[in-house]
């Protein structure tokens, strides 16, 4: 069974290629601008589906034009989306991407409706819990909401990844509900104080989210691949070469595509490799849910390596 649970946000990305990120203050000429649907819930549940998995979606949109085009976007993934809630009052979410001429990026997100998501939500979705191999979360919704859906998981039996992005500190009754954690650099150093700039550094940095009561860690530490920490192991998983032109979704990638690959039965370690493969494919095509691969891109990827 491959039936993947996404809890999460669903934004439009607003994006302008410059030749740098500005300073604080400055104004600068940029290149081109475009429109893409993102938000990192709605990112990894595109990305689960396109790797190959049966995905159902908890989202909150907002009454708007945002929100219908994010529907009509679903529909094409077949997704489903009988529990995407829509509201009346707020907005859908919107983020400003900036992105430079060596592929990194600067967000800003209002979260419009995203910030509605609530635990009654989820109580109205108790038999897609039932009914997923993994569910996915990430931090773009209401931290209760989220702690939630990580209660109501592990009521079902169904292990929790959880993306911890944009980072936080989490509360405390929730490690012991992540049956894997996911946080790249950025994220790592805010949740354990420590920065993951070597492997040493980040065995350690993952030996003390363990210690919290989490099953397993990944660390992704972009061209360098991904450290795999587990109570008994920690192994280095490469990235594929690529030339990158914009990094904006590759973490999401990662996570859907990884969640995809557990879900269907492999092991951590070779579901890493597969996230991979998937988080270094999307940084080679500009947006975000645009440049999410294919399974067969993947797969074939993992075959050139």
């Amino acid at each position: 069974m491959s039936n993947v649970l996404v809890i999460g946000s669903s934004n439009t990305d607003l994006v302008v290629r410059a030749p740098r990120l500005p300073i604080p203050g400055e104004t600068l000429l940029g290149a081109t601008f475009f429109t893409a649907p993102g938000g990192k819930g709605a990112n990894q549940a595109v990305a689960a589906a396109r790797a190959g998995a049966r995905v159902t979606f908890v989202a909150c949109l907002g009454q708007d034009d945002y929100g219908r085009q994010a529907l009509l976007g679903f529909a094409e993934e077949n997704i489903n989306c009988e529990y995407v809630i829509t509201h009346k009052d707020l907005p859908s979410g919107v983020a400003f991407i900036l992105v430079d001429h060596q592929a990194e990026n600067s967000i800003v997100v209002a979260s419009g409706a995203n910030a509605a998501l609530c635990p009654t939500h989820l109580d109205l979705a108790k038999s897609a819990f039932q009914q997923a191999a993994i569910c996915l979360l990430q931090l773009e919704t209401p931290i209760e909401t989220v702690l939630h859906a990580a209660l109501l998981a592990t009521s079902y039996q169904t292990p929790v990844i959880l993306n911890p992005a944009p980072a936080a500190q989490l509360p405390e009754p929730i490690w012991p509900h992540i049956f894997l954690i996911t946080p790249n650099e950025t994220e790592t150093e805010i949740l354990t104080g420590i920065a993951p700039d070597t492997e040493e550094r980040a065995r350690k940095a993952g030996r003390i989210l363990l210690g919290r009561g989490v099953g397993n860690v990944i660390i992704t530490m972009g061209a360098r691949g991904a450290l795999v920490v587990t109570p008994d192991t920690t192994t280095l998983v490469p990235a594929p070469k690529v030339m990158p032109k914009d990094t904006t979704a590759a973490g999401d990638a990662f996570s859907g595509a990884l969640a995809f690959a557990l879900a269907s039965g492999q092991t951590l370690l070779e579901a890493t490799h597969f996230a991979c493969a998937a988080g270094a494919l999307t940084v080679t095509k500009p947006g975000a849910q645009p440049a999410i691969p294919h399974a067969d891109a993947i797969h074939q990827l993992l075959k050139n390596q």
